[in-house]
């Protein structure tokens, strides 16, 4: 039996609808509990997303693995649990999942870019001219030669601890990445409303290294709370400086993530 735990990163995640939401766009058809309050988190001392816990047919946890890795162990694992509950041999062949689009694994080779947050309360790597005024509207200026993992605002943006948010219709945000995808967790401020935004890649229009949410034009539209893989470099991957820059009041932004 495969039973998930949800434990959220980001207020959004909490919500009922958001989850259900995205478990029937994954295919996800087995319980899943809601952790808001990170019991379940904290019992079994998780420190990273994903964590698979194996428990045995006599109850006793057999064992952890934090992170998306030693899947091949973990399933040799699971057939070896099989067979000591039913006293049957399970057959020993491994299966191939080969995941599509944001599912697909990480290329570590090429990966030089840490998961970066947007609001204050963890983030670090802000580069625009005057550093975060906290909980304000402010008018934020790019910084047009960022180094490598460092980010910057253009236009009047309120950071909040957790996300930031654009106020005015227009605005962006510019990222220096090394890495072959990019992913950005975004949310509007009103369920339903769609944001349009459109990526671009040292200043011109993606083409084929355009991720699953946008096109090749770099045109894509934010209408709910999840991360969208906005890059997914085709060809060497090397430093690169992503924008996204947004025609709608009211998107929040929460965290870069890189694969």
């Amino acid at each position: 039996m495969v039973i998930g735990v949800h434990t959220p990163e980001f207020a959004f995640e909490k919500h009922f609808v958001n989850v259900g939401k995205q478990l029937g766009l994954l295919g996800v058809d087995y319980p899943v509990v809601i952790d808001n309050d990170y019991g379940i988190w904290r019992a079994f001392g998780n420190r990273a997303w994903p964590a698979f816990h194996f428990v045995g047919a006599d109850g006793r946890v057999r064992h952890h693995v934090f992170g998306e890795r030693d899947y091949d162990q973990s399933e040799r694992l699971i057939q070896k649990l099989l067979s000591e509950a039913t006293g049957e041999e399970i057959a020993g062949d491994l299966v191939a999942v080969a995941g599509e689009g944001p599912q697909a694994a990480a290329d570590k080779q090429n990966l030089r870019s840490p998961e970066s947050y947007v609001g204050y309360a963890l983030g670090r790597t802000f580069v625009s001219p005057g550093g975060v005024n906290e909980d304000a509207p402010t008018l934020y200026q790019a910084v047009q030669a960022l180094s490598l993992n460092r980010w910057s605002l253009a236009g009047i943006w309120t950071i909040g601890s957790e996300f930031a948010t654009l106020n005015d219709p227009s605005g962006s945000i510019s990222y220096r990445f090394h890495s072959r995808d990019l992913h950005l967790v975004l949310a509007p401020a009103v369920q339903g409303q769609g944001i349009r935004f459109r990526v671009k890649i040292d200043g011109a229009p993606p083409g084929v290294d355009h991720g699953f949410d946008t096109d090749p034009e770099g045109w894509g539209n934010v209408q709910d709370g999840r991360m969208y893989q906005l890059v997914r470099q085709r060809g060497s991957v090397e430093d690169r400086t992503f924008q996204i820059e947004f025609f709608d009041a009211g998107v929040r932004a929460y965290a870069f993530t890189f694969g």
